[in-house]
């Protein structure tokens, strides 16, 4: 067996480890175990479990990016985004994906190493859905009032949460989906206004704007002679 494929073996041991015992039970014994090959190519190879773990979150979120970007290429619009949100969670959920993510996300609270890769990890993702969103809201009435890049991390930080919400209240998590369609929908409706009409909902939404700024919301000053 080559170096390359050792470490691959690896790789996709921590994932399924992870997925399957958790965070708390994933230990050099327990990846070699489900890599099939001897521990000691654990720190041979990665330096510690840790390094392992961090690398298996690059490797896993380049795998599972490269799965779906042509689907992702193809969206043209917000209600085909969450379209594809709802297909993709279906398919992540039963690969063991979430699960994954979700572990290293618990576990980078008690083991700071194990966060930059996590991150690094999410931003595989983020890079993805910034370039659909820049695509879908270009020409959109609210494309000035929109940051994709913050957009793309609110809508990935979403997605993990409902990815874990389901757990404990699957009924629910289905209602929160069901609510991003309707703001989809709601887009779709302003997209369709004619020029006119769309002209007068940027300037509705530039006064709105105008008057939430910090400089507007200042307590007024007492008069000192009441």
């Amino acid at each position: 067996m080559s170096a390359t494929e050792t470490r691959e073996k690896l790789l996709a041991g921590a994932l399924r480890t992870l997925s399957e015992q958790g965070i708390a039970k994933t230990s050099a014994r327990s990846i070699a175990t489900a890599a099939g090959v001897n521990q000691a190519l654990v720190f041979y190879h990665f330096g510690s479990v840790d390094e392992l773990l961090a690398a298996a979150c690059r490797y896993g979120a380049e795998q599972r990016v490269a799965h779906y970007r042509l689907r992702l290429a193809a969206i043209t619009t917000l209600a085909e985004l969450l379209e594809f949100g709802r297909v993709m969670h279906e398919e992540e959920k039963r690969g063991g994906h979430v699960a994954f993510l979700g572990q290293l996300l618990a576990g980078a609270q008690t083991q700071p190493r194990l966060a930059p890769a996590t991150a690094a990890g999410l931003d595989l993702w983020i890079e993805e859905i910034e370039k659909v969103l820049g695509r879908v809201l270009e020409h959109s009435p609210i494309a000035e009032f929109t940051d994709p890049a913050g957009l793309a991390r609110a809508v990935a930080a979403a997605f993990i949460g409902l990815e874990l919400y389901e757990g404990v209240d699957e009924v629910g998590a289905a209602s929160a989906l069901d609510a991003l369609e309707q703001l989809a929908g709601l887009v779709g409706v302003l997209e369709d206004l004619g020029p006119v009409a769309q002209h007068a909902v940027r300037l509705g939404l530039r006064k709105a704007k105008r008057g939430h700024t910090p400089s507007d919301r200042r307590i007024p000053s007492r008069d000192p002679a009441r």
